[in-house]
């Protein structure tokens, strides 16, 4: 006796078409046969980004840990901006009060003296002396002598406008280098343009972040607006 197929006319495939159906649904999880299967796969697929985040984040903040010699370097560069500063603070302060150390109190500032006038008249030499004598305790020359001084010192204590204060405080050290050629102790060498260099490399490296205010200094919108200002 023959046996009916009840399947529904539409519905007449072979077990090797269904099969071919059921594949194509599995799609790219074909290899995967065991529901538990797809499940640990499937786990392992979504915890491996997470364990190799993990493992570049806490790579990353060993990378970026500051060694003690970073440290020390940091803190050297703090000292030199500061002593640097005292330097240039300390001359406009002898000067401008006539504290007895190079400015006696009778030729401060303050008391009708002229700030350029001993250094420019009698110790400039060589090949710009003629110049230097000529504006010798001229008071434009004065003003913008001691304004340089106190603007340099205080910029390098504060550890603000550093690359302001490292242009300015390089132009007046090469300018006063040249108000002495040739050095007494060298050919063309000597401290006026070894402090130019150190003004030089403290901005590059910005040495007024540490034992300064210059982390705040640079979040000032106008600063920030304007990058000549760090």
């Amino acid at each position: 006796m023959r046996r009916r197929d009840l399947r529904p006319a539409g519905s007449g495939s072979s077990g090797t078409d269904a099969d071919a159906v059921h594949r194509r649904k599995v799609g790219v999880f074909d290899s995967i046969t065991d529901p538990k299967g797809q499940v640990s796969e499937m786990a392992t697929i979504a915890h491996g980004p997470l364990t190799t985040h993990a493992g570049t984040t806490a790579g990353t903040t060993a990378a970026t840990a500051e060694t003690t010699a970073e440290k020390a370097t940091r803190y050297l560069f703090a000292g030199l901006r500061l002593a640097l500063g005292w330097t240039f603070l300390w001359a406009f302060l002898d000067k401008m009060f006539g504290l007895g150390h190079e400015t006696a109190a009778k030729a401060a500032w303050i008391n009708g003296g002229h700030p350029t006038e001993g250094f420019l008249k009698f110790a400039a030499t060589g090949p710009f002396k003629g110049i230097y004598n000529d504006i010798a305790g001229a008071t434009w020359a004065d003003w913008l002598f001691m304004l340089g001084l106190l603007g340099i010192g205080l910029a390098l204590i504060l550890g603000v406008a550093m690359r302001i204060a490292a242009a300015s405080g390089a132009t007046l050290l090469v300018l006063m280098w040249t108000a002495v050629l040739p050095p007494e102790n060298n050919l063309f060498m000597d401290d006026h343009l070894i402090y130019a260099a150190i003004l030089v490399v403290l901005a590059l490296v910005g040495a007024g972040s540490t034992l300064g205010l210059g982390r705040y200094w640079a979040k000032l919108p106008i600063v920030r607006a304007n990058g000549w200002l760090k």
